[in-house]
């Protein structure tokens, strides 16, 4: 709930930003209806980025993989025991 409040406030405040900047012409009125597509596209590259940095910092996990493979093993004997052909080890 706390992340809706967030995201309701930011976009209050945006919102207020962008009426204020429309009535006091501080930006020229051609360009001011481009403000919003400024933000989404400004938005859009922040969670690119935001992406990639988690991808380049994603940790790996060699005791978790261990244990996916004696899984794998284990699924294979079993199907085995069931007469499914799971090709080779």
């Amino acid at each position: 709930m706390k992340h809706i409040v967030k995201i309701i406030t930011l976009l209050v405040a945006i919102s207020a930003m962008w009426i204020g900047l429309l009535e006091m012409s501080v930006v020229p009125r051609s360009q001011t209806w481009l403000l919003p597509i400024y933000f989404i596209v400004s938005l859009g590259c922040y969670g690119l980025l935001m992406v990639g940095i988690g991808l380049m910092h994603f940790p790996t996990c060699p005791q978790e993989a261990l244990l996916l493979q004696q899984d794998v093993v284990e699924a294979k004997h079993f199907l085995k025991q069931r007469g499914v052909d799971v090709g080779s080890e």
